[in-house]
């Protein structure tokens, strides 16, 4: 076999002698090692035999008894074997992308939405796609539309979001209303309050820029009796307002979910005549075709 002179490219390799090659080092049988390969041992040989040449070198000394390794065979079996390992590693990683098995999911939420929808998504999610990284990102509604439109996260748990052009939401839960009082305020022993109520009250809530439809449902207890609310103190997150509240600041209107980690100095008291509600939307990009982020999707129609 002329080898002298062989210009070697890694691109004559083919996985396939490789894995030939990686056989018969192992059992120095060309009969055994084409069983073990399903392949014929005249196939087995012509393997062997492309791989020397485009390797340029020998890696068996081939008598009609027996068959060993070269000192290149012995190198090359180690490395080989390494490869062959690392292809498949590499090969299944692929498949598990193109399935949406595995990668990164980039999932964002507003922080009310963790008791009405997104613990129990994420972990059912883990649960059937275990490689899947999820990285959350927290923000308003607004916020997190507008980061899903731009491409920067894949999909968002929100509450009451605006339309946006290009995002598709789905309602998953919904809510009533209920207001947030200090404990020692004199309606704090109420069963049951009205936005009657509350008409003179000052009140601590988000900024109208968290979402304008959220902002509006919010407040419209108040405003279906005829008041707009007194807003004194914005804040970006219910727990900072509900502590504001038990300070005796101002009172509230919040989703009930919002409450379940109020502090021990409010009381939530439910709101009557009012059909006001809150709803969790799940949103996603309009023709999304990536498994990784259908796979969650379709867990929201799962028990």
């Amino acid at each position: 076999m002329p080898f002298e002179g062989k210009q070697f490219e890694a691109g004559d390799i083919q996985l396939r002698h490789l894995r030939s090659f990686v056989e018969l080092a192992a059992e120095l049988h060309f009969g055994r090692a084409a069983d073990i390969l399903g392949i014929a041992q005249p196939a087995l040989s012509g393997h062997i035999r492309k791989l020397e040449a485009d390797l340029g070198i020998r890696l068996f000394h081939r008598t009609t008894r027996s068959v060993e390794l070269t000192p290149a065979g012995v190198v090359l079996y180690e490395r080989a074997t390494r490869i062959l390992r690392q292809a498949a590693r590499d090969l299944s990683e692929v498949r598990g992308v193109g399935r949406g098995e595995s990668g990164v999911l980039h999932l964002g939420f507003a922080s009310s939405t963790l008791p009405l929808g997104l613990a129990d998504q994420i972990q059912k999610y883990r649960h059937g796609y275990p490689d899947v990284r999820v990285r959350l990102h927290e923000g308003y509604t607004s916020q997190l539309i507008g980061i899903l439109a731009k491409g920067e996260i894949d999909a968002a748990l929100v509450r009451d979001p605006d339309p946006a052009p290009g995002v598709t939401t789905e309602p998953i839960a919904t809510e009533p209303f209920c207001v947030i009082l200090p404990l020692e305020h004199p309606l704090a022993h109420s069963e049951t309050l009205t936005g009657l109520d509350l008409v003179d009250e000052p009140f601590i809530f988000y900024p109208e820029s968290a979402g304008v439809l959220a902002h509006r449902l919010n407040l419209s207890p108040l405003t279906e009796a005829g008041k707009r609310p007194d807003i004194i103190q914005e804040a970006s997150h219910w727990a900072t307002i509900m502590h504001l509240v038990g300070v005796g600041l101002g009172i509230t209107v919040a989703p009930l979910s919002a409450t379940y980690t109020a502090p021990l100095t409010v009381r939530a008291i439910p709101l009557t005549n009012t059909s006001a509600r809150s709803t969790i939307h799940i949103a996603w990009r309009e023709h999304e075709e990536r498994p990784i982020v259908k796979n969650f999707l379709h867990l929201r129609n799962r028990p």
